[in-house]
């Protein structure tokens, strides 16, 4: 896959729009509910900065993946959380509010943690012939710029014209939706004679991802005797990963500039709206199922 105007440009923007969105939901007291229910975001956190890059780590040793693809599975687990998120935690009635923070803080903390893991991963499978693509401070300041700035854009706006950043933030929301679909069906469509091997690669280390992340936020939250919204929210948080980031830091020119690295988030992106269907329609039976009758 050769960079195009669809990484070089559609998708920089796509995710400034995207965190705009998020943005437009968020206030400060997003960012200090930690202090309110500690507990619960700093076992979030924990999973999302801490848990989920040592089994994205653990699963591309076990699967049969080429370096550049086993370091993009690498830059997906670097990249937690994110809208979509959000919305499946809202979808299937879980603590959207811890939700918003968990995905408000991680980002804050992954402008400085997605170099580090990027480039310990690069080191590790790809050896003497990768350089060190990310310069720290450089890549800092960029995701900064491509994550931050528009979601302070987005807080500015939501803190002076809340209305307006509440009728803007619907209409965003779905619009990431579809820019998200347009980057992957770009992506795919360019590469359709190797779709197929795409997902023989690399569905099975996605969807492995997916799932066991799923289970372990779930597990973790259950284990701490957090209740059920909270345990929604986490699980999702730990198990959705941010795919439209991690395809920018692997194919973007102004990051690593090679979209094969992307090929794990494209594909995750198509499955995790699958398994978030799953998981809704089991949050569904089960509340169906222990609802008192009569």
């Amino acid at each position: 896959m050769e960079p195009s105007v669809l990484t070089a440009v559609v998708l920089p923007l796509a995710l400034f729009i995207i965190m705009l969105g998020m943005g437009l939901g968020l206030t400060l007291a997003d960012f200090q509910r930690i202090f309110v229910d500690p507990k619960a975001v700093i076992l979030g956190l924990a999973a999302q900065l801490l848990l989920l890059p040592v089994v994205g780590f653990v699963l591309a040793m076990v699967f049969p993946l080429t370096p550049e693809l086993a370091v993009g599975v690498m830059i997906l687990a670097a990249c937690p959380g994110g809208p979509t998120s959000n919305l499946v935690t809202y979808l299937v009635r879980g603590n959207v509010a811890l939700s918003i923070t968990l995905t408000a803080i991680s980002s804050l903390i992954t402008v400085l943690t997605i170099p580090l893991i990027v480039n310990l991963a690069m080191a590790h499978f790809m050896g003497a012939e990768a350089a060190l693509q990310l310069p720290f401070l450089p890549t800092v300041l960029q995701i900064a710029v491509i994550t931050l700035i528009p979601v302070s854009l987005g807080m500015t706006l939501h803190h002076y014209a809340p209305k307006l950043a509440a009728t803007l933030e619907k209409r965003v929301k779905w619009l990431s939706l579809f820019f998200l679909a347009l980057i992957i069906f770009g992506l795919l469509l360019k590469e359709r004679a190797d779709v197929a091997g795409f997902f023989g690669q690399v569905g099975g280390v996605t969807l492995t991802l997916n799932v066991l992340t799923m289970v372990l936020g779930y597990g973790i939250a259950t284990l701490a005797k957090l209740d059920q919204p909270t345990a929604k929210a986490i699980t999702v948080e730990v198990g959705i990963q941010n795919g439209t980031l991690a395809i920018a830091v692997a194919s973007a020119p102004t990051f690593l500039n090679s979209p094969d690295m992307a090929i794990p988030a494209a594909i995750y992106s198509l499955l995790m709206f699958l398994t978030s269907a799953v998981f809704a329609g089991w949050v569904r039976y089960q509340t169906m199922r222990y609802q008192p009758k009569g």
